[in-house]
């Protein structure tokens, strides 16, 4: 009976292949374009018992079985599966037969000794680098990469044998993650259905599985706080959600605090319309943080929309901005929007912080009152340091006004035999009709 079951999940998933291509006949889908949906030819038999033997291995056996009736390698999650030979060489041979140290939810207590010695001690010579690195990472497979620093793992030996994990360079408090999924094949066939189901799966993998119905009811029956969370943030793969279901995410605004700013996050995503009224409460809350997210909301789904009354609504609150994340954030919101000036960035842009004043910097950079508002500028880079120079004249460019120019003058000498910035110093100086040596006069 077992075996009847993994033949008819293999052949699902080579019908379930086909399906995905023609699904994503464009590759618009994240890697798909590297691997196009095709596998390679599968191993015999004979080859994978000498590969295990060679490596004193025993491969699980749902991984074997891919790789044996499906494809050695090829289409898969991201930039697709590497042929197993490719996948055993960024493990050290003795470190595969090792048991895997790591397993879910690992606290951070027990993660960060381990990685220590990889991130903090500068002396640590090429050997001891290379066997911490393989305690951490023994006794699993590197099964293919997400692209940057983000790989993934098949466990190899231990009490999680046949897991995924998703991987990353070494930091402090971020232990590696395992995927929701038991083994390799439940883990690829939920990749091929989320493909075809038309789902986000730009971070495939790392939300929580299952249709709205069964994320709902996880959410509803769950009493662990961050089963809750994590079955909610597993609603964020959907593109649409139906009217029920943000019904319920409205509820979950509507009646808890600790899941409210998920929840909006969720409605604008889905149904952007939906979700007006509860980003206006969030940007006229007290709170910072609320101020924040709905900054941030606005600036990953709104943009497609008419933001008429949330512009109106932050230009008037203002006054609330009090770091530079926050202050980026409006920028982001305000960058197409003609109804914002400098005079809207003044207090920032004149800030004793230069950390403020290069936020506001980039937040004005699409203003068009720059040159009526010489006075202004004056006054940022009067107080500011070097750092707000190169800012005004990346993302401004050099404001043609002759009240302006002692401090172009004053900066001329770091910038002129920079060929990108130059061209904007003596840009400056033609629309002012002055010699382009004027610069370099006493």
């Amino acid at each position: 009976m077992m075996f009847w079951k993994k033949e008819s999940q293999l052949d699902r998933i080579n019908n379930k292949l086909e399906k995905a291509m023609r699904k994503d006949s464009a590759f618009l889908v994240f890697g798909s374009s590297s691997h196009k949906y095709t596998v390679y030819d599968k191993l015999t038999t004979k080859e994978l018992a000498d590969w295990q033997v060679k490596y004193q291995v025993t491969l699980p056996e749902p991984y074997a079985q891919f790789l044996t009736k499906v494809g050695n390698g090829g289409a898969g999650p991201f930039y697709g599966i590497y042929p197993l030979e490719k996948a055993a060489s960024y493990t050290g041979t003795n470190a595969l037969a090792t048991k895997c140290v790591l397993y879910p939810g690992m606290s951070k207590e027990e993660w960060n000794p381990l990685i220590e010695p990889l991130i903090s001690d500068e002396d640590i010579s090429d050997l001891e680098y290379d066997a911490t690195r393989e305690k951490v990472l023994g006794g699993m497979l590197c099964i293919g990469t997400q692209g940057c620093e983000y790989d993934m793992y098949l466990v190899l030996e231990g009490d999680f044998k046949g897991k995924i994990v998703y991987t990353s360079d070494f930091y402090q408090d971020h232990p590696f993650f395992f995927v929701y999924e038991d083994n390799f094949l439940d883990w690829y066939e939920r990749w091929l259905d989320e493909i075809i189901l038309d789902y986000d799966i730009a971070w495939f993998g790392s939300r929580m599985p299952g249709d709205e119905n069964a994320l709902i009811q996880v959410y509803q029956d769950a009493s662990n706080e961050k089963i809750k969370s994590d079955g909610l943030a597993g609603m964020f793969k959907f593109k649409k959600i139906t009217q029920p279901a943000i019904d319920f995410l409205k509820s979950v605004a509507d009646q808890r605090q600790s899941d409210r700013t998920t929840a909006i996050q969720l409605i604008c995503k889905t149904s952007f319309d939906a979700g007006r009224d509860y980003l206006m409460e969030l940007l006229l809350s007290n709170r910072n943080e609320d101020f924040l997210q709905a900054l941030m909301i606005l600036n990953w789904y709104g943009k497609s929309y008419d933001l008429t009354e949330f512009i109106k609504a932050i230009l008037q609150s203002l006054d609330k901005v009090r770091d530079p994340e926050t202050l980026r954030h409006v920028g982001y919101v305000l960058e197409s929007s003609d109804a914002i000036t400098v005079q809207n960035f003044e207090p920032f842009l004149c800030h004793t912080d230069s950390s403020m004043q290069a936020a506001a910097i980039y937040a004005a950079r699409n203003c068009n009152d720059k040159s009526e508002s010489w006075e202004i500028i004056e006054r940022m880079l009067l107080g500011g340091d070097e750092i707000v120079m190169k800012n005004t004249i990346l993302y401004w460019g050099l404001i043609p006004h002759e009240k302006l120019l002692p401090y172009y003058k004053a900066a001329w000498p770091d910038y002129k035999n920079n060929e990108n910035f130059r061209d904007k110093f003596i840009g400056c100086l033609k629309e002012l009709h002055l010699p382009e040596d004027y610069f370099d006069k006493e």
